[in-house]
């Protein structure tokens, strides 16, 4: 059952027949206690809640009301209900537990889909399964790894991606940002319909309307003809905004109105076009902080993450770093015509250690730049070291790995690897440099499996 909570007949009988028509059971209530025998007969799957209560119009009575639901039933999911013009009180109702706001008038399209999308999640039961099982029932081909938090990851988009939530990814530069939003769309009920992305960290702020939105002929002097926007590209399919949080405070207001009202206007028409997409966004910058300093709309911040996805660094899944190096020399075997090429066992436990400030991006990039540059099939250790750039032994040398991620003896692999490289496996001076003895080091060399010039003995 769903529960309709406003004091405006008209309003509740518009939503209940709406709703019914969807095949839902409604109940509609006009005060603060016929809404509280309401719940207390029964309890409802969804309540969508008008915050300009009764006669007064600050919304201050709807507010009260949420927050005497949420304390009695905190399970039960809230839409608010408001005016444009107090979209700063929904972004507050936000805070105090309700999940999704919609404005008025709405549009009875939008208003629908999100109510499905909010019931969806909420009846979806968590699989708990290995990455096979995630396999099995998901299409995951392109995301490589078996970490813990990545499969809890695959997991959160396998459940949302058949629903229309906006997600919004957060994550490192590097880490697969676009990756994931790709496997959302492929695994929604859009994937047959356009992916469009948009770096919006690359279109300047006098081209944003034009970009996102189209323009009709003569819109500016270079507009020769009619052009379609990133929208209307991805009409009923997915729009992929990245690095959102670059968007000037302008261009926010512009993109948060045709989230809410899913209706748009070109550059230089006076005519609305309305569009249906589900929006994904990506961001390496914190967005909770920028609210704060009021440099990013609190409201658009809350349109855009019903559901919010945190990719971990690399070097919190140290595990995966093998998996990774081996599936981009398995697609460089094709590439470059290759077909024996391989990792030696050494290099793949080498490259675990690595801290990789650049994540997967800078991962890819070694083992390609090796792969191009080395002569030999097996690549080893030291094919990848004559390959690091000088900003990554820079970063090497200086930044430890974080607490947790790499045990003392993998710590140790890496610097007898490290001095071995930098000595020019001169064994003599690899032990001083160390502070151990020559026997001492053999041992290690030995049980590592890390190569030294016999000569040297």
């Amino acid at each position: 059952m769903l529960l309709i909570i406003d004091d405006d007949l008209a309003i509740r009988t518009s939503l209940t027949l709406l709703l019914k028509k969807e095949g839902y059971s409604v109940k509609g209530v006009g005060s603060p206690e016929e809404t509280f025998d309401a719940l207390r007969a029964e309890t409802p799957e969804l309540i969508l809640l008008d915050l300009n209560f009764s006669i007064e119009t600050s919304g201050k009575e709807g507010m009260h009301l949420l927050q005497r639901i949420k304390k009695s039933y905190p399970a039960v999911p809230v839409i608010l209900i408001t005016g444009w013009g107090t979209i700063d009180l929904a972004v507050q109702g936000m805070k105090d537990g309700a999940i999704d706001f919609i404005t008025k008038p709405w549009q009875n399209s939008y208003l629908l889909q999100s109510v499905k999308t909010i019931l969806n999640l909420s009846q979806q039961v968590p699989l708990s399964g290995s990455r096979r099982k995630l396999d099995q029932q998901y299409h995951f081909e392109n995301i490589v790894g078996q970490d813990p938090k990545l499969l809890d990851i695959l997991e959160t988009i396998g459940r949302v991606a058949s629903t229309d939530a906006p997600v919004l990814i957060t994550g490192e530069s590097g880490t697969g940002k676009e990756l994931i939003a790709e496997a959302i769309h492929l695994n929604s009920k859009r994937k047959l319909r356009p992916f469009v992305k948009v770096n919006l960290g690359g279109i300047s702020s006098t081209l944003f309307e034009s970009e996102l939105f189209g323009h009709v002929r003569g819109a500016f002097t270079d507009a020769k003809t009619d052009r379609a926007g990133r929208f209307e590209m991805a009409h009923r399919g997915s729009i992929f905004l990245d690095e959102i949080g670059e968007l000037d405070l302008s261009s926010q207001v512009k993109l948060l109105r045709v989230l809410q009202e899913r209706t748009f206007e070109p550059l230089g028409s006076s005519k609305s076009r309305t569009v249906d997409v589900r929006v994904i966004c990506a961001t390496n910058r914190n967005l909770e902080e920028m609210v704060a300093q009021g440099t990013f709309r609190e409201d658009l911040y809350y349109r855009i993450n019903l559901i919010t996805v945190k990719l971990p660094a690399l070097r919190e899944r140290p595990d995966d770093i093998p998996l990774l190096s081996e599936f981009f020399v398995n697609n460089l075997k094709t590439i470059y015509q290759r077909p024996n090429l391989l990792l030696s066992a050494a290099a793949m436990k080498w490259l675990r250690t690595l801290s990789l400030q650049g994540n997967i991006r800078q991962l890819k990039n070694l083992v390609e730049r090796t792969v191009l540059l080395s002569s030999k099939d097996t690549l080893d250790i030291v094919d990848f070291q004559k390959n690091m750039t000088v900003g990554n032994e820079v970063s090497a040398r200086k930044n430890l790995p974080e607490v947790g991620t790499i045990t003392l003896e993998e710590m140790e692999y890496q610097m007898i690897a490290k001095a071995m490289t930098f000595h020019q496996n001169k064994v003599s001076k690899v032990a001083r440099s160390l502070g151990i003895t020559r026997f001492a080091l053999y041992r290690r060399l030995e049980k590592y499996g890390i190569s030294y010039d016999s000569e040297d003995l």
